[in-house]
């Protein structure tokens, strides 16, 4: 008998009266309730804007920049799905308008369309579903298996004028053949305006019928709002809605995001998908034998919610005016202050507040930054572009360095580390980043720019280095290696500068170690990789003899024997350690971007456990049982039982 083909399943979310409402969250925890009830999940993000990826946004304009493996830049919504669904998602898994647009003018080009008048429709709407579908299929989990549900989410809000392809390509699935393929859930806002004194639902009930409008019928209504939704208010959005009372969902604020997956369960939201969609049982010894279900999900949400002891970390930034410029470094810290059995408290500390001399009109503001500061118990300094708050960065990692405070920079954060450094151990009078400043000598360039990411020839998009990196560590005796308990890690990039080799050297003499580094040069999407004679040569060099009296050779001769980039390999400094400190690293790479709620980002857990007085003890612990996070943070279930009994 021919086997029966598995028929892809759909969720869109839509979402109305403002964008911001909620659907990334509302989204990844429909894949959260599905994953954790046997059924295999992938997700898509759409964002219709003309931009070809996320690349080139300011921070102000949708929030961080996430960075796949593949080297994709994406919506930071991609990010919630990874850390929910426990997944691994590719560059086409975010089509934007642009990226559309593109494909489709690339087909006429070549021709595809045989000469025919290319329009909206059918020839964008039908380059979307194919799109969709094609994307949809691709293994996310690890395994080589198709997922059974992708979950779509549409960016915006319904009614805008750059939405509207999308709707109207996601029209076929209301034919009667493809009805049971497609389920459609519209998130909306009930408001609660302060002069009224009472909830509003007219701005959802327009909302829906703009939806309507657009040819979608919706499956599911989700309300968010700040308060628990009243029964006589999911009444009133039934019927100007046209739906049954069972399909409003209400979602409203709580303590931590990983409640609202329970909400939906607790509203019968499974069944719902599994009733619209026609997907076939999970048997229930499956979903028991699962490694993590919801009544794991239920124990994580109540014990984020229990630690009453606070750590305190003073995020020094150049975008802190909005928080979601670092969405996943502030979930990298919140998962790592569960392992560290802590509340966690993170003081946002705008960097220009920091810089000498204080601006004028401004010292009040400044003192209060320094004092943040000074009350902090750890101090992060995470990445970002162009000079503006630079040097109060540096003020920050110089603070933390002199007073022993655990310190941990990331990517930009690392290079200011690293000219902190040369400027005040090394005596390098105006020591700096050819970033920041064009005229240095060769002596002052501590930061330098790749030539292989040329941005005169290429320009800004796409053009840095991204994605999926090698990093080997060059001794066993540091702390991160301790910490990751690997000699190799691969780890996220999005960088176009990095520490001058020329000098690291003399750093390390001086104490400041680069304990770990990187050859690939290689962008990942391209399926062009490093495996050239001398790049493997100085792979080989950097594994052999991991012992501590080595290192300084080592890494004079790893940095000697580097090139360009262009014409050899060069050897990229990617992990850096202070001798003598209690903790005060730096990562090249964006460690945030692979943390999750029960595997949290080492470079991360190792600043909460140091900042909150428990590293050393933790490390004790990790040398005595041979492994790294499984007796510091738990492996998946494993580790999050013993956390759960113990705390």
């Amino acid at each position: 008998m021919a086997e029966v083909k598995k028929q892809m399943k759909y969720i869109l979310v839509t979402g109305g009266v403002i964008s911001g409402v909620g659907k990334g969250i509302i989204s990844s925890s429909i894949g959260v309730l599905l994953k954790n009830n046997g059924y295999k999940v992938t997700a898509i993000k759409i964002d219709p804007y003309l931009n070809i990826d996320a690349g080139t946004f300011s921070p102000y304009e949708h929030g961080e920049v996430f960075v796949l493996d593949d080297g994709g830049e994406v919506d930071l919504d991609l990010g919630n799905y990874e850390r929910f669904l426990n997944v691994r998602l590719t560059r086409d898994n975010n089509i934007t308008t642009g990226k559309m647009f593109k494909h489709v003018l690339e087909k006429e080009r070549r021709g595809d369309y045989c000469g025919k008048t290319v329009q909206m429709i059918p020839h964008f709407t039908d380059a979307i579903i194919d799109w969709v579908e094609r994307v949809a299929k691709i293994p996310v989990d690890g395994t080589t298996d198709v997922p059974d549900v992708c979950i779509i989410e549409l960016g915006g809000t319904i009614g805008d004028i750059e939405g509207m392809p999308f709707l109207s390509a996601f029209e076929k699935f209301q034919r009667p053949r493809f009805k049971d393929h497609m389920m459609n859930v519209h998130v909306s806002l009930i408001m609660h305006p302060d002069a009224t004194g009472e909830p509003k639902t007219k701005p959802m009930q327009n909302s829906v019928r703009n939806l309507r409008a657009a040819g979608l019928v919706p499956d599911l209504l989700i309300c968010r709002s700040s308060q628990p939704l009243e029964f006589r208010l999911r009444e009133k959005v039934a019927a100007f809605g046209l739906v049954d009372l069972e399909q409003v969902i209400g979602v409203h604020d709580v303590s931590n995001i990983y409640k609202v997956p329970l909400l939906l369960q607790d509203q019968g939201v499974l069944d719902h998908a599994v009733h619209k969609l026609h997907l076939p049982t999970v048997p229930t010894q499956v979903v028991r034998s699962l490694r993590f279900n919801m009544t794991h999900w239920s124990k994580l949400s109540e014990l984020i919610d229990s630690y009453s002891e606070e750590v305190r970390i003073a995020l020094v930034g150049k975008y802190v005016k909005f928080e979601d410029a670092y969405a996943s470094l502030n979930k990298a810290l919140s998962h790592a202050a569960i392992h560290s059995k802590r509340k966690l408290k993170i003081k946002f500390v705008d960097s220009e507040l920091l810089e000498m001399p204080v601006k004028v009109g401004h010292q009040a503001q400044a003192d209060a930054a320094w004092e943040a500061v000074h009350n902090a118990h750890g101090i992060i300094v995470p990445g970002g572009f162009d000079k503006r708050g630079v040097e109060g960065m540096i003020n920050a990692c110089k603070y933390a360095r002199e007073n022993k405070v655990p310190f941990l920079g990331v990517c930009l954060g690392m290079q200011c580390a690293a000219i902190e450094y040369a400027r005040n151990v090394l005596g390098i009078e105006g020591a700096n980043s050819t970033e920041f400043q064009q005229d240095l000598t060769e002596r002052q360039k501590v930061i330098i720019d790749m030539p292989e990411h040329g941005v005169a020839s290429k320009g800004l998009g796409g053009t840095m280095r991204l994605g999926s990196r090698t990093t080997a560590f060059l001794t066993q005796d540091c702390v991160l290696r301790k910490l990751y308990g690997r000699d190799e890690v691969q780890e996220r990039h999005r960088h176009r500068y990095e520490v001058n080799p020329s000098i690291v050297p003399e750093l390390s003499r001086r104490g400041l170690l680069f304990v770990g580094m990187g050859v690939d040069e290689s962008n990942i999407h391209e399926a062009v990789l490093a495996t050239t004679k001398s790049s493997a040569d100085l792979m080989k060099m950097a594994h052999d003899q991991q012992r501590k009296e080595s290192l300084l050779g080592k890494i004079t001769e790893l940095c000697h024997r580097g090139g360009d980039g262009v014409v050899r390999p060069a050897v990229r400094m990617e992990m850096l350690e202070l001798e003598g400190h209690p903790y005060f690293v730096g990562a090249q790479f964006h460690p945030e971007y692979l943390s999750l709620p029960l595997m949290p980002s080492p470079p991360f857990l190792g600043l909460l456990l140091a900042a909150s007085g428990q590293l050393e003890s933790s490390l004790t612990d990790v040398a005595k049982n041979e492994n790294s996070l499984k007796t510091v943070a738990g492996e998946v279930v494993e580790g999050f039982s013993k956390i759960s009994l113990s705390a």
